[in-house]
Protein backbone atom coordinates (compact mmCIF):
# COMPACT_ATOMS: atom_id res chain seq x y z
CA UNK A 1 0.00 0.00 0.00
CA UNK A 2 1.53 3.28 -1.17
CA UNK A 3 1.73 6.02 1.42
CA UNK A 4 2.48 9.73 1.45
CA UNK A 5 5.84 11.39 2.05
CA UNK A 6 7.96 9.94 4.86
CA UNK A 7 8.85 11.85 8.01
CA UNK A 8 12.16 13.03 6.57
CA UNK A 9 10.51 14.36 3.43
CA UNK A 10 7.74 16.03 5.42
CA UNK A 11 10.34 17.77 7.58
CA UNK A 12 12.12 19.04 4.46
CA UNK A 13 8.85 20.33 3.02
CA UNK A 14 8.03 22.12 6.28
CA UNK A 15 11.50 23.69 6.42
CA UNK A 16 11.25 24.87 2.83
CA UNK A 17 7.82 26.37 3.42
CA UNK A 18 9.03 28.10 6.60
CA UNK A 19 11.96 29.61 4.71
CA UNK A 20 9.68 30.94 1.97
CA UNK A 21 7.10 32.40 4.34
CA UNK A 22 9.77 33.88 6.60
CA UNK A 23 11.68 35.45 3.72
CA UNK A 24 8.61 37.04 2.16
CA UNK A 25 7.54 38.39 5.56
CA UNK A 26 10.97 39.95 6.14
CA UNK A 27 11.13 41.37 2.62
CA UNK A 28 7.80 43.08 3.19
CA UNK A 29 8.64 44.31 6.67
CA UNK A 30 12.18 45.63 6.26
CA UNK A 31 12.80 45.66 2.51
CA UNK A 32 14.16 43.13 0.02
CA UNK A 33 17.61 44.66 -0.38
CA UNK A 34 17.92 45.27 3.36
CA UNK A 35 17.20 41.65 4.29
CA UNK A 36 20.17 39.28 4.45
CA UNK A 37 20.26 35.54 3.97
CA UNK A 38 21.57 35.19 7.51
CA UNK A 39 18.52 37.05 8.84
CA UNK A 40 16.16 34.80 6.92
CA UNK A 41 17.89 31.66 8.19
CA UNK A 42 17.93 32.91 11.78
CA UNK A 43 14.25 33.87 11.69
CA UNK A 44 13.41 30.43 10.27
CA UNK A 45 15.55 28.80 12.99
CA UNK A 46 17.94 27.12 10.56
CA UNK A 47 21.56 27.68 9.57
CA UNK A 48 22.63 29.67 6.51
CA UNK A 49 24.04 26.42 5.15
CA UNK A 50 20.58 24.88 5.41
CA UNK A 51 19.13 27.83 3.51
CA UNK A 52 21.53 27.15 0.63
CA UNK A 53 20.46 23.51 0.52
CA UNK A 54 17.02 24.76 -0.56
CA UNK A 55 17.68 27.98 -2.48
CA UNK A 56 20.60 29.54 -4.32
CA UNK A 57 19.71 33.05 -3.18
CA UNK A 58 17.01 35.53 -2.22
CA UNK A 59 15.55 35.76 -5.74
CA UNK A 60 14.99 32.01 -5.84
CA UNK A 61 12.86 32.22 -2.69
CA UNK A 62 10.51 34.70 -4.34
CA UNK A 63 10.20 32.52 -7.46
CA UNK A 64 10.07 29.29 -5.48
CA UNK A 65 7.40 27.61 -7.61
CA UNK A 66 8.66 28.37 -11.13
CA UNK A 67 10.79 25.28 -11.74
CA UNK A 68 8.16 22.87 -10.45
CA UNK A 69 5.51 24.45 -12.67
CA UNK A 70 7.72 24.22 -15.73
CA UNK A 71 8.67 20.61 -15.02
CA UNK A 72 5.00 19.73 -14.61
CA UNK A 73 4.15 21.38 -17.93
CA UNK A 74 7.00 19.57 -19.68
CA UNK A 75 5.80 16.23 -18.30
CA UNK A 76 2.28 16.81 -19.61
CA UNK A 77 3.59 17.79 -23.04
CA UNK A 78 5.88 14.77 -23.17
CA UNK A 79 2.82 12.61 -22.48
CA UNK A 80 0.76 13.97 -25.37
CA UNK A 81 -2.07 11.58 -26.15
CA UNK A 82 -2.35 10.09 -29.66
CA UNK A 83 -4.05 12.59 -31.95
CA UNK A 84 -4.50 15.13 -29.15
CA UNK A 85 -4.99 18.66 -30.55
CA UNK A 86 -2.75 21.50 -29.44
CA UNK A 87 -5.55 23.33 -27.62
CA UNK A 88 -6.54 20.26 -25.61
CA UNK A 89 -2.94 19.51 -24.65
CA UNK A 90 -2.37 23.06 -23.43
CA UNK A 91 -5.61 22.97 -21.46
CA UNK A 92 -4.23 19.91 -19.68
CA UNK A 93 -0.99 21.80 -19.08
CA UNK A 94 -2.98 24.65 -17.52
CA UNK A 95 -4.98 22.26 -15.36
CA UNK A 96 -1.77 20.69 -14.05
CA UNK A 97 -0.16 24.07 -13.35
CA UNK A 98 -3.21 25.43 -11.53
CA UNK A 99 -4.34 22.34 -9.68
CA UNK A 100 -4.99 22.92 -6.01
CA UNK A 101 -3.50 19.71 -4.63
CA UNK A 102 0.03 21.01 -5.07
CA UNK A 103 1.64 22.52 -1.98
CA UNK A 104 3.54 25.07 -4.08
CA UNK A 105 0.34 26.20 -5.80
CA UNK A 106 -1.42 26.55 -2.47
CA UNK A 107 1.47 28.54 -1.03
CA UNK A 108 1.67 30.69 -4.16
CA UNK A 109 -2.00 31.56 -3.77
CA UNK A 110 -1.50 32.56 -0.15
CA UNK A 111 1.56 34.69 -0.90
CA UNK A 112 0.27 36.15 -4.18
CA UNK A 113 -0.47 39.69 -2.89
CA UNK A 114 2.86 40.06 -1.06
CA UNK A 115 4.86 38.49 -3.85
CA UNK A 116 3.23 40.71 -6.46
CA UNK A 117 4.04 43.81 -4.41
CA UNK A 118 7.66 42.71 -4.15
CA UNK A 119 8.08 41.95 -7.85
CA UNK A 120 6.48 45.22 -8.87
CA UNK A 121 8.54 47.34 -6.46
CA UNK A 122 12.00 45.73 -6.52
CA UNK A 123 13.92 46.29 -9.80
CA UNK A 124 16.02 43.12 -9.38
CA UNK A 125 12.90 41.00 -8.98
CA UNK A 126 11.17 42.68 -11.93
CA UNK A 127 14.17 41.90 -14.07
CA UNK A 128 14.30 38.30 -12.88
CA UNK A 129 10.58 37.89 -13.58
CA UNK A 130 11.00 39.06 -17.19
CA UNK A 131 14.05 36.86 -17.65
CA UNK A 132 12.19 33.82 -16.32
CA UNK A 133 9.17 34.59 -18.50
CA UNK A 134 11.35 34.62 -21.62
CA UNK A 135 13.24 31.44 -20.70
CA UNK A 136 10.12 29.54 -19.67
CA UNK A 137 8.26 30.37 -22.88
CA UNK A 138 11.22 29.28 -24.98
CA UNK A 139 11.50 26.01 -23.04
CA UNK A 140 7.77 25.31 -23.38
CA UNK A 141 7.78 26.16 -27.09
CA UNK A 142 10.62 23.68 -27.67
CA UNK A 143 8.68 21.02 -25.76
CA UNK A 144 5.50 21.71 -27.73
CA UNK A 145 7.42 21.37 -30.98
CA UNK A 146 8.76 17.99 -29.83
CA UNK A 147 5.23 16.89 -28.93
CA UNK A 148 4.03 17.60 -32.49
CA UNK A 149 6.84 16.41 -34.79
CA UNK A 150 5.99 17.20 -38.38
CA UNK A 151 2.72 18.87 -37.32
CA UNK A 152 3.91 22.22 -35.97
CA UNK A 153 6.78 24.41 -37.07
CA UNK A 154 8.83 26.55 -34.64
CA UNK A 155 6.85 29.71 -35.40
CA UNK A 156 3.54 28.00 -34.67
CA UNK A 157 4.85 26.42 -31.46
CA UNK A 158 6.24 29.75 -30.29
CA UNK A 159 3.03 31.61 -31.11
CA UNK A 160 0.93 28.97 -29.34
CA UNK A 161 2.98 29.20 -26.14
CA UNK A 162 3.03 32.99 -26.32
CA UNK A 163 -0.77 33.05 -26.53
CA UNK A 164 -1.10 30.48 -23.75
CA UNK A 165 1.26 32.13 -21.26
CA UNK A 166 0.36 35.69 -22.19
CA UNK A 167 -3.38 35.14 -21.82
CA UNK A 168 -3.01 33.55 -18.39
CA UNK A 169 -0.66 36.22 -17.05
CA UNK A 170 -2.54 39.20 -18.45
CA UNK A 171 -5.91 37.93 -17.21
CA UNK A 172 -4.44 37.36 -13.74
CA UNK A 173 -2.89 40.85 -13.71
CA UNK A 174 -6.19 42.50 -14.66
CA UNK A 175 -7.86 40.58 -11.87
CA UNK A 176 -5.12 41.64 -9.45
CA UNK A 177 -5.37 45.30 -10.48
CA UNK A 178 -9.07 45.42 -9.70
CA UNK A 179 -8.41 44.10 -6.23
CA UNK A 180 -9.58 40.49 -6.59
CA UNK A 181 -8.45 37.97 -3.97
CA UNK A 182 -6.02 35.19 -4.99
CA UNK A 183 -8.77 32.66 -5.72
CA UNK A 184 -10.34 34.97 -8.30
CA UNK A 185 -6.94 35.76 -9.77
CA UNK A 186 -6.34 32.06 -10.38
CA UNK A 187 -9.82 31.72 -11.86
CA UNK A 188 -9.07 34.65 -14.15
CA UNK A 189 -5.86 32.95 -15.30
CA UNK A 190 -7.81 29.79 -16.17
CA UNK A 191 -10.37 31.87 -18.04
CA UNK A 192 -7.60 33.59 -19.96
CA UNK A 193 -6.24 30.23 -21.04
CA UNK A 194 -9.70 29.11 -22.16
CA UNK A 195 -10.11 32.23 -24.31
CA UNK A 196 -6.68 31.77 -25.89
CA UNK A 197 -7.40 28.12 -26.66
CA UNK A 198 -10.26 28.99 -28.99
CA UNK A 199 -7.79 30.79 -31.22
CA UNK A 200 -5.27 27.95 -31.01
CA UNK A 201 -7.80 25.56 -32.48
CA UNK A 202 -6.82 27.02 -35.86
CA UNK A 203 -3.65 24.92 -35.53
CA UNK A 204 -5.67 21.70 -35.37
CA UNK A 205 -6.82 19.79 -38.46
CA UNK A 206 -9.05 20.32 -40.40
CA UNK A 207 -9.06 24.04 -39.53
CA UNK A 208 -5.40 24.58 -40.21
CA UNK A 209 -4.63 26.95 -43.06
CA UNK A 210 -1.52 28.53 -44.54
CA UNK A 211 -0.85 32.13 -43.43
CA UNK A 212 -2.57 34.73 -45.59
CA UNK A 213 -0.31 35.95 -48.40
CA UNK A 214 -1.92 39.38 -48.10
CA UNK A 215 -0.88 39.58 -44.45
CA UNK A 216 2.63 38.38 -45.27
CA UNK A 217 2.99 40.93 -48.08
CA UNK A 218 1.71 43.77 -45.90
CA UNK A 219 4.08 42.80 -43.09
CA UNK A 220 7.00 42.78 -45.53
CA UNK A 221 6.12 46.26 -46.76
CA UNK A 222 5.69 47.67 -43.24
Amino acid sequence: MAGGPGLRELKKLRTRRTLIETAVCLFERQGYDETTLAEIAAAADVSTRTFFSYFAGKEDVVFFDTRARVDGALAVMAGRRPGEPVAELLMRVAAAALRFDSEDVELARELAPARTRLIMSVPALRGRALHLLFDVQRELADALLRAYPGELDPVEAGAAIGAFVGAAKQAAMVSRDRGDPPDLMWAAARRGVEIAMYGLRSLDPPHREEPSTDFANNATKA
